[in-house]
């Protein structure tokens, strides 16, 4: 049985708005900032089929009543009842139009949806979800058998430079001396008129410099966060060595590939506090100024990012989109659910080798906490799931486009094993073959 659940806006929140739902059926959502959505086309899902169950708004006051209703998705084509595991995919702090058809959500149920004793529970998750999981595992190890942590970003990074410092490297040389030439141009540009530089990008709303060049160093991050590498490195660099202009290159590329509003990168839009579709952006924020932080700061040698995104930038948009005195307490965060050193028990994570989010993660093993890293060129964040490239959406995790598919392949291997050890004894009817 599989079923997606909603996160709310506070990660604390959420692990007991999951305890409650858990007590009773599932629910479900997406992420923005790490993971693109599938295509509407029908079959990018398992269910589109929304269902939907009256939760409380407040776990913390006795006294507080209200509900509201939360969405969920439910898909049973590969139940065995009445006791057969049940896979609870978290996703996480945007919409979710259904569950996705990766490879978890087909695969796995194909694989584990057998009779047996009582229902186990299986938790997994992509990113922010995906730390998400750990913690409901770390938190609740009595309600579940196990959690998949792919690409789960459990330790809360003040200054986080290892992101463009692993875009940089999984650039290369001479795609990230294009790029540092991209920001040199733009920065330019600014300074001279920075309306119609912006017009470049489709982006004059953004009246603030340093959210411009945000959407930019985004723009760039994406393609090997997601497993495009190729589609923005091989036009740019011969654009550069041919000595033509590298600022529109770079232009159309952001605007045929990039698929994110302008709107995610407006301080005026983060300041709307009326739900609309677009709200996830806001909560995401609230979460990075709050708890998490994870400022994507310049490094300071050879930074691929425009030193205008700085800290304070980033407490800057905290300040003014939130109030002033809003400040991440990152250490809080870290002491409360281990961070990096989280120290659970039947916990798997996975990471990409070219997803800049994979040092945020755990990528040491532990006793109880298996850690794998999936090494290809297009291997990117939540590569054990999508396949590559990551987006647009490969259906099943097809894992044939990777460059080394084998690799994602004994990844998989690695966490059918681990969920087959981990479930009761009489839901461990499986096997997995690499394929040739």
């Amino acid at each position: 049985m599989f079923l997606h659940t909603m996160a709310l806006s506070s990660c604390n929140r959420y692990l007991v708005v999951l305890i409650a739902f858990l007590l009773q059926c599932i629910a479900s959502a997406l992420s923005p900032f790490f993971r693109p959505e599938p295509s509407a086309h029908s079959s990018a899902y398992l269910t589109q089929d929304a269902k939907w169950m009256s939760q409380r708004i407040d776990h913390f006051t006795l006294q507080d009543r209200r509900q509201f209703e939360q969405r969920y998705y439910e898909f049973v084509d590969f139940f065995e009842a009445p006791h057969g595991p049940i896979f609870l995919k978290i996703c996480g702090e945007s919409t979710c139009s259904g569950i996705p058809n990766d490879y978890m959500a087909e695969l796995v149920n194909k694989r584990f949806n057998q009779s047996g004793m009582q229902n186990p529970w299986f938790v997994s998750g992509v990113s922010y979800s995906g730390a998400l999981s750990a913690w409901f595992q770390l938190k609740f190890p009595h309600l579940s058998h196990g959690s998949l942590a792919s690409s789960g970003v459990v330790q809360a990074i003040f200054n986080y430079t290892a992101f463009d410092e692993q875009v940089a490297r999984s650039a290369g040389p001479s795609c990230s001396k294009a790029l540092r030439e991209v920001n040199l141009l733009v920065e330019e540009g600014l300074a001279k008129n920075a309306t119609a530089v912006k017009s470049i990008f489709g982006a004059e709303q953004l009246k603030i410099d340093g959210d411009f060049m945000y959407l930019l160093a985004d723009a760039a991050a994406i393609a090997f966060q997601y497993g495009n590498p190729d589609v923005l490195c091989e036009q740019l660099v011969a654009t550069s060595h041919a000595g033509e202009d590298l600022l529109a290159a770079y232009a159309e590329y952001v605007k045929t590939y990039f698929g994110s509003s302008i709107d995610t990168y407006d301080q005026e839009h983060l300041k709307e506090t009326k739900a609309f579709s677009n709200s996830g952006d806001r909560q995401w924020w609230y979460q990075v100024c709050t708890e998490f932080a994870f400022f994507q700061v310049a490094p300071a040698n050879n930074s691929i990012r425009s030193s205008l995104i700085d800290t304070k930038y980033h407490l800057d948009l905290c300040a003014n989109v939130f109030g002033k005195g809003t400040y991440p307490e990152v250490d809080i965060t870290n002491l409360y659910y281990g961070g990096a050193n989280i120290s659970g028990s039947k916990i798997f994570f996975t990471n990409g080798s070219q997803d800049p989010w994979r040092h945020a993660s755990k990528q040491i093993s532990s006793p109880g906490e298996p850690a794998w890293l999936i090494v290809c060129h297009n291997c990117g964040h939540g590569s054990d799931l999508r396949g590559c490239p990551q987006s647009p959406l490969q259906l099943e995790g097809d894992a044939s486009k990777c460059t080394r598919p084998n690799a994602v392949h004994r990844a998989r291997h690695e966490i059918m094993h681990h969920i087959k050890s981990w479930l009761p004894t009489g839901q461990r009817r499986m096997s997995y073959h690499l394929p040739e």
